[in-house]
């Protein structure tokens, strides 16, 4: 999440269409060039909240899970937002 969008959820901002259109786009293009199907990166993020949620109380309905490319390089992000330490 990008300072922009930060600031745009802060204040109620709905995202412009074309940003959704191109954030979904560079998410399809992510999935494909990992070949990760929908399923397993599914798990993978179900083990990840199971492990973190071990040693600190998550926010399980801010989580967000997701393949992002950038300059030909696939990344696995989870952005996870911590209440408190347990």
């Amino acid at each position: 999440m990008t300072l922009k969008d930060l600031i745009d959820k802060l204040l109620g901002r709905q995202p412009a269409s074309a940003d959704t259109a191109r954030q979904r786009l560079q998410l399809v293009l992510a999935h494909d060039r990992s070949d990760l199907n929908p399923e397993l990166l599914e798990q993978m993020r179900r083990e990840i909240l199971e492990v973190v949620s071990r040693y600190v109380e998550i926010d399980l309905s801010e989580t967000d899970v997701s393949l992002e490319t950038e300059d030909r390089v696939t990344a696995l992000v989870a952005n996870l937002p911590i209440r408190r330490t347990l």
